[in-house]
């Protein structure tokens, strides 16, 4: 059983009940009514465990040394947010409210209390010179990386230098990430990968480039191509979109391609590409528009000539082809922002309390996402959802939870009442199969309610965005995070350095 009686977790703990509702008030032991009884309280079974571990709760200093890195330990003095009262706080305001209405800029804007004006100034894609990241490794992840780490490799120290040059550079670091990580339209399951090639080939692929699948992707046209293929003067034509390339003209019926000096291929709901050129295309339904304009517009503004038109969310919805979704990704880039002193943010505060650059914390904190246990939730509840396809929702969480592993994206110490960050996406969006069941299932048999992992993967279900894009929104979005605390780390000039109990060989 997840959860216990007050006189199962007073046998464990051989403690006072006073000391127990402590714990409870203090957010170390999730609570919540008993369903049979609702005067009686259940106590979860992992926290009532761990502080067990703790000797009954009560440590002395010795204790406290080591067990610094246990979940909850250490604390640093922060400004920036707080987890009270079930809410998520941004410098005291509900970050649920906030997102009504807020963009990601305003909310870094916020947290890093600069002017919004420098934060969108400083969104140009002048990340342009790490561009070449997308191209270096596969996935949002590699690019995101190398950018990082191309980044660090120049930014000067973070101390001892202005305000105000640090916010801007924390505005080009996030331009930076956001340019890296979709410097090239993801991909989906039924999207076609990336193409390749100089000149154009028959049927709107790239010469030599890769296949567009059933929706093709960007590159090598297939049916209902992706980017067209095209070179230097090449004309693509066929059912791929229109050719990309100096003064590159494109005949299809997908979406058009981008050229300096081309004009964009016709297709029947494909956006025009960037340059002089108005559309020309001769496929039927010849729609393709001139100017500048997102990812698949093949814009400047996109690509490195321009500021990011309309804020990151805007951006993410054209590079996945989804404009629906906006305002749901808008919202959630807002509420991923920051969550106070998760294990990325703590990375980024230490590499930052030695001086190191800005980017390098954010690198830091970025890396951490590698591990299983912060930023793969949702990869974990792909692998239980697949689980609930074969087996149905019921059987997959109690198989799940016989292993004696943790229910993915289901659950949050700081949240015993359920995740507000959860909750004001849910209300928004569809019921869908298995997650509605799963939902119900993780209550029934854990008493765990869904968190914002649930939402990210069921957004990206519900809006057919690729499969890495709820791992993308909580990067880009946690990343005006990291940089906040980054900042106020460099205001803490403070080297963060705990200490260690030698348990070896005398």
């Amino acid at each position: 059983m997840v959860w216990m009686t007050a006189e199962e977790a007073l046998g464990v703990l051989r403690v006072r009940p006073q000391t127990l509702y402590a714990n409870v008030s203090r957010g170390k032991i999730r609570a919540k009514p008993d369903d049979d009884d609702p005067r009686r309280s259940l106590y979860h079974r992992d926290d009532v465990l761990r502080m067990a571990r703790r000797s009954n709760g009560r440590r002395k200093v010795e204790a406290v040394s080591a067990q610094a890195m246990q979940y909850g330990d250490p604390v640093l003095s922060s400004s920036l947010t707080s987890t009270t009262g079930g809410l998520l706080l941004y410098r005291g305001q509900d970050a649920a409210l906030l997102a009504e209405t807020a963009t990601l800029e305003d909310i870094a804007a916020l947290l890093w209390e600069c002017d919004p004006l420098l934060v969108q100034g400083g969104l140009p894609a002048s990340a342009a010179r790490h561009a070449d990241a997308a191209a270096l490794a596969p996935g949002a992840l590699g690019a995101g990386l190398i950018a990082l780490a191309q980044r660090c490799a120049v930014d000067p120290p973070s101390l001892g230098r202005l305000a105000g040059t640090l916010h801007a550079e924390a505005a080009d670091i996030l331009a930076t990430l956001a340019q890296a990580m979709t410097g090239q339209p993801a991909t989906s399951d039924s999207d076609g990968g990336p193409g390749g090639g100089s000149s154009g080939g028959s049927n709107g692929g790239p010469g030599g480039g890769s296949s567009g699948g059933s929706n093709g992707g960007p590159g090598g046209g297939g049916s209902d191509g992706g980017l067209g293929g095209g070179g230097s003067d090449g004309d693509g034509d066929g059912s791929g979109p229109g050719g990309s390339g100096s003064d590159g003209g494109g005949d299809g019926s997908g979406h058009g391609g981008s050229g300096s000096d081309g004009g964009g291929g016709g297709g029947g709901s494909g956006h025009g590409g960037s340059g002089d050129g108005g559309s020309s295309g001769s496929a039927p339904g010849d729609s393709g528009s001139g100017g500048s304009g997102g990812l698949d517009d093949g814009g400047e503004a996109l690509r490195g000539g321009g500021k990011l038109n309309g804020g990151i969310h805007v951006r993410l919805a054209r590079a996945w082809r989804c404009d629906a979704a906006e305002d749901l990704i808008r919202r959630t880039l807002v509420l991923l922002a920051d969550h106070e002193l998760n294990a990325s943010t703590f990375a980024t505060r230490v590499a930052v309390s030695t001086g190191a650059s800005l980017s390098a914390g954010v690198l830091a904190g970025f890396a951490t996402l590698t591990g299983p246990l912060h930023g793969g939730a949702s990869a974990e509840l792909a692998q239980l959802r697949t689980l609930a396809d074969q087996i149905g929702p019921s059987d997959a969480v109690r198989q799940w939870l016989a292993s004696d592993r943790p229910l993915p994206a289901f659950g949050h110490p700081l949240y015993p009442d359920g995740d507000p960050r959860a909750r004001a996406l849910l209300k928004l969006l569809p019921e869908l199969q298995p997650y509605h069941d799963l939902a119900i299932a993780a209550e029934a048999q854990a008493g765990e309610l869904p968190n914002i992992d649930y939402a990210l993967s069921l957004l990206a279900a519900a809006c057919g965005l690729p499969r890495d894009a709820p791992f993308i929104l909580f990067a880009v979005g946690r990343c005006v995070g990291w940089l906040a605390h980054a900042l106020e780390q460099v205001q803490a000039n403070r080297l963060i350095r705990p200490r260690a109990r030698y348990i070896g060989p005398a």
